[in-house]
This record gives structure tokens, C-alpha cells and sequence, in this order.
């Protein structure tokens, strides 16, 4: 039997998802199953494309829905996971018992294991850490933005490995990782650690380089960093530098894509009064109300702008 379980790509929620579901499958479904990850980005147009669900068995994790008649299990958390016409009343009219939606969740990998264990009999075993992981990452649960910001936590090191690498094969060996490891010795692979010290002196970096850059007005913070050929940079370093700031907008651009960035503060005294995910999702984007991105080709900066500086007019209009 082959199993193929598409994952939210580069999150960490998204990896330990299909750490937590692989486990679930290999234990309690079929041991002998052979299993094949593939990674899935929110970009303008249909991330579902022909031959994607190619498993005798297919899985959907912490992304979006599709009615696909070859999906068989679906778990997600993203109040945009229904991206296309129908798609919303396909997932209600299912009878399977094995498709599950909850926009409420604050990481899919607790709100799926949760339900694995009860209704499977799952028992998640040496992944009790990192389901804890991934509900305060994903959920932004953290005690300051000190903390997200300065990366102590062998969790929030290899959080911002998993935000950075584009060698999908190494990030399905820190899938195969998660199901059995502690995050403390995954990050203490040689390997890992290697990619992460070099990780660590780019985020130091992209601290001062946001620090120079930055504005704040109205409560928004933006910044542009395209021309540092890199497409991420730690979420919570904008409420890290101005802690009174409500929301943070940001372009950043790689070799693979070119990214909008949009984000509320969980420390800001002001309450948020806009949903991040409906507006990502007019540009073809997604993710929660309160953190989403949009993804556009590599090269497509001065349109990433263009999209940026509207969505900065809405905020800072409000």
C-alpha cells in the first residue's frame, strides 16, 4: 500500500502534522505501508495539480481542501480551506468519517492527534513534545516576543530550519525524525545543527536589516528585504523591535518564490480588528486571521509590492 500525505510546506505545524498522521497510519492502519511526503505552498491558482494525490491512500494536512474524489483524509485548522466554489459543501456532504475541519484550533497537529486518539485508539507515544511544539508555535502562544525572537528552544531552532530549507528531501528525514526523536537531539544532528548555526548568524542578521528598515505608522509595521534573496524571516522580530505595533507586513523574495508576509502582534494592548486570511485570500493567499502569506513566482517583487502597499493602506487606514 503506498501512502502520500501532502503537508503544509516549510511550518512547522505542517511537518509534525505528517510526523503525527504517518505515526497514526503505521500504527494503526497498515505497518508496511510505503510513504511518500510532498510539500504544499499557498500560491496564486490551484495548488492541487494533476497525479498529486498518486497514493493508494491520500492525505491533506494543515492546508487547504479539495473534493478530489482520490482524498481520503483531510485535517486542517485554516479558516481559508475552502479556496474554490462547492469546495465547503463537498467537505460537510462527506460521509467517511475521516475528513476533519476546525478553524478554532491553534496548530492542526494537536487538533488532529487529538482526534486520532480518540476515535482511532492512536496512542502518540515520544510525539507528546511535539505536538506541545507545534500548538504553541502555530498558535503564537508564546510568553514574549523575547522568546520567539531569540531561539533558545531546541523547538523554535528547528522552527526556524524547517521555515528556511528548500531540500524537500531533508525535510521529509525531519518528518521521519519527528515521529520518534526528541526535538533536542533532532537539532543536535550533525547535519541539522550545521544548517542551523548558519541559519542563526542570517537571522541575526535580518534583525538588524529590519531594525535599519522598518517603518511604523498607524500601528503597521513594513518593511522590505526582496533584495536579500531570502523569503523568510522570523515572524516575530517586527513586535521584538516595536512592541506597540499591531500588524506587520513584509516582502521577501527567494530563487523559488517571491512572499508577502502579513502578521498581528499577540503582545499588541490594541486588539486586532482585521482577518489576515481574508485578505491574503483576494491575492490568492491564506492562513489564519491573525498571521497568512501570499506566495508569487520568483521575480514577481515589484508586483509583491504593489499587493503589499494596498494591504498596508487597509491597515493603517482602519
Amino acid at each position: 500500500m503506498r501512502l502520500k500525505v501532502c503537508y503544509h510546506d516549510n511550518c512547522f505545524d505542517g511537518l509534525a502534522s505528517a510526523a503525527s498522521f504517518t505515526r497514526f497510519f503505521l500504527q494503526k492502519i497498515e505497518p508496511k505501508a510505503e510513504v511518500e511526503f510532498e510539500g504544499l505552498a499557498y500560491r496564486g491558482g490551484n495548488p492541487f495539480y494533476e497525479g498529486l494525490l498518486a497514493g493508494d491512500v491520500n492525505a491533506i494536512l494543515d492546508f487547504r481542501y479539495t473534493a478530489n474524489p482520490k482524498l481520503d483524509w483531510y485535517f486542517d485548522h485554516h479558516v481559508s480551506a475552502f479556496q474554490e466554489p462547492g469546495d465547503e459543501e463537498h467537505f460537510r456532504a462527506d460521509r467517511s468519517g475521516q475528513k476533519f475541519w476546525n478553524p478554532e484550533a491553534k496548530s492542526n497537529t494537536k487538533f488532529m492527534t487529538e482526534i486520532l486518539r480518540e476515535r482511532f485508539g492512536y496512542d502518540p507515544g515520544p510525539t507528546e513534545e511535539l505536538i506541545h511544539w507545534a500548538d504553541i508555535i502555530d498558535g503564537a502562544q508564546f510568553p514574549s516576543a523575547k522568546v520567539a525572537v531569540e531561539l533558545e528552544e531546541p523547538a523554535l531552532r528547528l522552527m526556524t530550519m524547517i521555515e528556511a530549507e528548500r531540500d524537500s528531501s531533508f525535510l521529509h528525514r525531519i518528518i521521519w525524525w519527528m515521529q520518534e526523536e526528541p526535538l533536542s537531539r533532532i537539532v543536535e544532528r550533525p547535519e541539522v545543527a550545521e544548517k542551523i548555526e548558519a541559519l542563526l548568524e542570517i537571522h541575526r542578521e535580518n534583525v538588524a536589516v529590519i531594525r535599519e528598515r522598518a517603518v511604523l505608522e498607524d500601528g503597521v509595521v513594513y518593511f522590505d528585504i526582496s533584495d536579500q534573496a531570502r523569503d523568510n524571516a522570523n515572524k516575530f522580530i517586527s513586535y521584538y523591535l516595536f512592541p506597540e505595533c499591531r500588524y506587520s507586513i513584509n516582502v521577501s523574495a527567494s530563487k523559488s518564490r517571491t512572499k508577502i508576509s502579513l502578521g498581528s502582534n499577540p503582545w499588541a494592548t490594541t486588539p486586532r480588528t482585521h482577518d489576515l486570511a481574508a485578505i491574503a485570500s483576494r491575492y490568492g493567499g491564506g492562513g489564519h486571521p491573525v498571521v497568512a502569506a501570499i506566495s508569487l513566482d520568483p521575480g514577481e517583487e515589484e508586483k509583491a509590492r504593489a499587493i503589499a502597499r494596498e494591504i498596508v493602506e487597509t491597515l493603517r487606514s482602519s
